[in-house]
């Protein structure tokens, strides 16, 4: 793996432990309590609906039809990876939340939500799955029009869909910025793995 990789890497996981000691110790909620505030003093009827169409979009049911509607179009190695880095994204979302064990924001949610907050899965999951759509427009678009259009409204889809989940009051900052962290690191782990590998047919082999 090059050295530029190695220290993206490093980053991301000081910025994730950085977000786990705020969960862990600023209980006066300092740093998650200023960003909170100021993304719902933003509230109207119109962002309200807005927000919550947006956070559907990190839903299991619409992801799954996602990469389900991916695999079955394309059935190749790029749908192959982008299930293993959506089910890459569930099981560590999984077990983190059981170990952090910290409750969701009490106050202001627009929508229902159950279970624990940190890290954010529909953070994890957004850039596990439509960051890895964000890759494979970047490398595999031709066009240069084309190939930005697709990388810009993915790139807002993903900053969407974690604005959204601090919006409708079901997470704090920290556990969006947690997980869009260890999501990057996914990718870019995926990413060189699937340079790596090459499948003919039906046989995965190691370049």
């Amino acid at each position: 793996m090059k050295k530029k990789y190695l220290i993206l890497i490093t980053v991301f996981i000081v910025i994730f432990l950085a977000m786990l000691g705020v969960c862990l110790f600023d209980k006066d909620l300092v740093f998650d309590n200023a960003i909170y505030n100021f993304i719902i003093s933003f509230r109207s009827d119109s962002l309200d609906s807005v927000f919550k169409f947006i956070t559907c979009f990190g839903n299991p049911i619409t992801i799954v039809c996602l990469i389900i509607a991916f695999v079955l179009i394309f059935r190749n190695k790029d749908s192959l990876f982008l299930t293993i880095s959506a089910v890459d994204s569930v099981i560590l979302n999984t077990m983190l939340k059981h170990i952090v064990r910290r409750d969701r924001p009490s106050h202001l949610r627009l929508i229902s939500e159950t279970g624990y907050s940190f890290p954010s899965g529909h953070a994890m999951i957004s850039v596990c799955v439509y960051g890895f759509l964000f890759y494979l427009a970047y490398s595999k678009i031709k066009n240069k029009y084309l190939r930005f259009i697709s990388c810009l409204c993915l790139g807002i889809l993903i900053l969407g869909i974690g604005i959204s989940r601090i919006y409708v009051g079901v997470h704090y900052p920290s556990d969006i910025i947690a997980g869009y962290s260890l999501a990057i690191i996914i990718i870019i782990l995926l990413v060189q793995l699937e340079k790596c590998i090459k499948i003919e047919g039906g046989r995965i082999c190691i370049k």
